[in-house]
């Protein structure tokens, strides 16, 4: 009986790995990922938008810890990364009574890139964002990324070792060359596309 327990909790250990991972890629992957919510991001939805770099909402919208409300214990990704995005007390509110968190005070604690009065104009907004990003550098904008995740989890000074590493063998002179010259040129820049991802067997 025992046996069957352990077995039971090990499978069960091993699913919610796998589902973290399912978010996890978001905020581990190369490019910015923008999250353009309506509606409400209730239980699962919240750890899908917190994995995602910028959030935008529209004014109607809404986030829910909904999982205390049905007797369990968030368990993806939700407050690992809420405590990175906003202060304690609200995550222990949230998460302690299963309110609703409004678009308007989201934006407020800072969770929230910016509110929009209708679906159109958050899509408006995040898609001319997301081609304002793919202009630059794919090369820059992804180190961007890794480096503000990296600053996140370690200290200065750990951060700005690691960027002097990363700089070392990732700096690309010509990309810097490229964005002077569009710039003088008043055109768009034009920088190669990132190495295409290699994946074991």
């Amino acid at each position: 009986m025992l046996f069957r327990s352990r077995q039971r909790g090990a499978k069960f250990y091993d699913a919610v790995k796998y589902m973290q991972q399912t978010f996890s890629c978001l905020e581990n992957c190369r490019m910015p990922v923008l999250a353009a919510i309506q509606g409400g991001a209730i239980g699962g939805g919240v750890d899908l938008i917190t994995a995602c770099d910028m959030r935008y909402m529209t004014a109607d919208g809404f986030l829910t810890i909904f999982e205390i409300n049905i007797g369990m214990t968030a368990d993806v990704g939700t407050f690992p990364r809420l405590c990175k995005l906003i202060p304690e007390g609200w995550v222990r509110e949230l998460a302690y009574t299963g309110r609703r968190l409004s678009a308007q005070r989201a934006k407020e604690i800072g969770l929230v890139n910016e509110v929009f009065p209708t679906h159109e104009a958050l899509l408006d907004h995040v898609m001319a964002t997301a081609r304002e990003i793919a202009e630059k550098s794919p090369l820059a904008v992804t180190g961007s990324k890794v480096m503000i995740n990296y600053a996140r989890d370690h200290t200065i000074a750990d951060g700005l070792d690691y960027i002097a590493v990363w700089q070392t063998g990732m700096f690309a002179g010509s990309h810097m060359g490229e964005a002077f010259k569009a710039k003088a040129e008043k055109r768009p820049a034009d920088f190669p596309d990132l190495r295409p991802l290699r994946h074991e067997m």
